[in-house]
């Protein structure tokens, strides 16, 4: 399998279960990653923005890492981030620390190479030396990541990652089709693959070019996201109607995400607590973010039916 196939279709980004203590639930850990798979994903992301990694200790961020891989036992590829350091010198022991792990690929954050007054040559600079200081064993990869800025990849960068032959995933947050098909354009040909993290442009990102899913309602119903990235072309129709409930569902993110996403999880039995670390979670159920969540995922169960799932 070419690292272009192996990055088609659905990465979640992977949450963190912690139990009453607010340390990381392994046990809890083990069925979500089981969930996803048997949900038929593509792939892995662990680490990242919606695994609370910036509120975790490089430690854990390390073992958490290692735990994903050992879980997911070859059956999907992993990749990771953990890319939280401010400093370049750190931020390179963070990520060749990740590399060990035996991840596909190490993702690094867009807004972590300049600050918002930077121009771009200053990232992609910061960008280079990062990528030379990483073994070319493991591939890399780029995630706009909205915190603690969004600082979104110029078509100029997206070219220098596809021609260097080392980038294998963009995880882009643009939510705008014209970029996502620009940056599809500047990808084709190439190992690297746009992974859009919208799902209100995520069909129309397929007809574009776009590898597939990379969403936090991936933590929701990543069934029927594997089945709009399969069959969109096979069946237009239901593609269609499937795309409008996906993109409607996908506002419940509004809701004190990742706590709404933790509620679910503890609804399906996979996760004990909705404890977050980045976010006080006493919000989401006195202004009864709850119903509103769980009755836009029960309508999906219209739409299996629909699919034939």
């Amino acid at each position: 399998m070419t690292a272009r196939d192996k990055y088609h279709g659905v990465w979640p980004v992977m949450l963190t279960p912690f139990d009453d203590r607010n340390e990381i639930d392994w046990s809890s850990l083990g069925k979500l990653i089981d969930w996803y798979i048997k949900s038929g994903v593509s792939g892995l992301f662990a680490a990242c923005q919606s695994s609370e990694m910036f509120f975790l200790s490089d430690a854990e961020t390390l073992k958490l890492v290692r735990f994903v891989v050992d879980r997911a036992d070859g059956r999907v590829p992993v990749v990771a981030s953990g890319h939280t350091a401010a400093v370049l010198s750190q931020q390179i022991d963070q990520l060749a620390a990740v590399a060990e792990t035996g991840v596909d690929s190490v993702i690094f954050i867009s807004n972590r190479f300049a600050s918002p007054s930077e121009a771009d040559p200053v990232m992609q600079e910061r960008l280079a030396i990062l990528s030379d200081a990483l073994p070319r064993s493991v591939g890399l990869g780029v995630y706009e990541c909205p915190y603690p800025y969004k600082r979104l990849l110029s078509d100029e960068t997206v070219r220098w990652c596809a021609e260097s032959g080392r980038f294998t995933f963009v995880k882009d947050t643009c939510c705008n089709i014209e970029r996502i098909r620009r940056r599809a354009e500047i990808a084709n040909g190439s190992r690297l693959n746009i992974a859009n993290a919208n799902a209100q442009t995520l069909l129309d990102s397929l007809r574009a070019g776009a590898a597939g899913y990379s969403g936090v309602m991936a933590n929701f119903h990543p069934d029927l996201y594997v089945w709009l990235c399969d069959n969109w072309q096979s069946e237009p129709e239901k593609a269609e109607k499937l795309s409008l409930y996906l993109s409607t569902a996908a506002l419940v993110e509004s809701l004190d995400y990742p706590v709404c996403a933790k509620d679910y999880q503890v609804a399906i039995g996979n996760f004990a607590t909705t404890n977050c670390r980045a976010r006080e979670t006493g919000g989401y159920f006195r202004d009864h973010f709850r119903s509103n969540m769980r009755q836009a995922m029960k309508l999906g169960d219209e739409y299996r039916r629909m699919i034939g799932l």
